[in-house]
């Protein structure tokens, strides 16, 4: 008798992503003559840069000639991206080998299925709001328990808390744990953690034998040049830290998808001496996966020139401008507004205590406009939204034009 995995039953309601959609969809349906502004989930908008197209265009074109057809590439990754990847964290000083950077379809999948190779009794600690991903992942494996609506919490998850008396980036947690997800810049909170903030997690994992899963994917945001863009800037990290990372916001690859996983060779946890988790990571991919497509890996390859890293930090910086006129705008009526200054996403308190939910709402119907309620992201997320600066200039504009003109706080 087949039997399902019950843990998918244990899913706190319905994912926040798809419940947005729902709730615009039944907006736009009274109101079909209403344009809805999005600044809602963290797509991307602007075209790729020309030089990333043209490496992808000569990849597809290779594919149409006998003698330059390719079939199958290796599982962990093109040889020549995972070179340009290592060169790009030799430039903050990171010595990594081809062998430790795993090539994928993204960081989104690399950030669930890495819990794969633990223990499924390994205690997983979060930051609080957190990507919904790093929970629902391990509520699926079975590391959860039972969710309490009450709290709006896993009974088995030790949560983070990100607030405003610690500038949304936690301490380290109290008791034992086995796993830590950390995210810097943060989504959703836009808070992106300082060298020292890292090490005191770094020491608290090798003490522990515990590894931190690291999401660096919008690393590229950063300006402030005092700010870390990899954990392993930070002494000893490599012994305790797997880092994810994207083109998808770096590089406009949404659509494409394309990413990789760092898992270095010195990395050891309670169980498994320097060496083991990266041929586990190794062996789980060349099971489950076939690699990366080898015209998004042409076009990755493109995106870390010279040339197109230049084209891709143009864009990066429209997506920033735009955070500027939504901080900016929102600060100007009143609304107190976090994030957005190294990284595209901006944390906002919502007025007289308003439920996350319920400004959303308010939002939606009063000035057309799509967020992300906070309370989605975790416990700590309730009281705050999210705002995406991905958009087109005159959107950006538009929304929040219509939030100071006809939100009623």
């Amino acid at each position: 008798m087949a039997r399902t995995n019950a843990n998918y039953g244990l899913l706190a309601a319905g994912y926040l992503f798809p419940e947005i959609a729902k709730r615009a969809k039944a907006f736009q349906e009274k109101n079909p003559a209403t344009k809805l502004l999005r600044l809602g989930i963290g797509n991307t908008t602007e075209p790729l840069s020309p030089f990333v197209v043209d490496g992808l265009k000569k990849a597809a074109d290779r594919l149409a000639k006998v003698e330059t057809y390719s079939g199958y590439g290796d599982e962990q990754g093109e040889l020549r991206l995972r070179a340009a990847i290592a060169g790009r964290y030799a430039k903050s000083g990171i010595a990594l080998t081809e062998k430790e950077i795993f090539v994928s379809d993204g960081a989104k999948p690399d950030a669930g299925n890495i819990q794969s190779i633990f223990s499924q009794d390994c205690v997983v600690a979060v930051q609080d709001p957190a990507y919904p991903v790093y929970v629902d992942t391990n509520v699926i494996a079975g590391r959860a328990g039972k969710f309490d609506a009450a709290k709006g919490r896993y009974e088995r998850i030790v949560y983070m808390p990100c607030t405003e008396e610690n500038g949304f980036f936690p301490q380290v947690p109290k008791q034992k744990v086995d796993l830590v997800y950390l995210c810097s810049p943060n989504n959703p909170t836009g808070a992106a953690a300082t060298k020292e903030q890292l090490a005191k997690f770094v020491d608290y994992a090798k003490k522990n034998l515990a590894v931190i899963i690291f999401d660096s994917a919008y690393s590229q945001y950063i300006s402030d040049p005092a700010l870390p863009k990899s954990i392993y800037q930070v002494e000893g990290a490599k012994e305790c830290a797997i880092e994810v990372n994207s083109f998808s916001k770096s590089a406009g690859f949404t659509g494409v998808r394309l990413g990789w996983t760092v898992v270095p060779m010195e990395l050891a946890c309670e169980d498994a001496a320097a060496g083991k988790l990266n041929g586990m990571w190794n062996r789980r991919q060349c099971t489950f996966f076939n690699g990366a497509s080898n015209i998004a890996q042409e076009g990755g390859i493109a995106a870390l020139s010279e040339q197109g890293q230049k084209e891709c930090q143009d864009t990066i910086g429209y997506y920033m401008e735009n955070a500027r006129i939504i901080r900016e705008g929102l600060s100007a009526i009143g609304l107190k507004v976090y994030g957005g200054v190294n990284a595209p996403f901006l944390w906002v308190k919502t007025p007289d205590g308003k439920k996350s939910w319920d400004f959303f709402d308010a939002l939606l119907s009063q000035a057309h406009v799509v967020t992300t309620p906070g309370a989605g992201f975790g416990p700590h997320g309730e009281g705050f939204i999210r705002v995406s600066a991905f958009g087109h200039r005159k959107d950006i504009e538009d929304a929040v034009e219509s939030i100071k003109k006809n939100l009623k706080i």
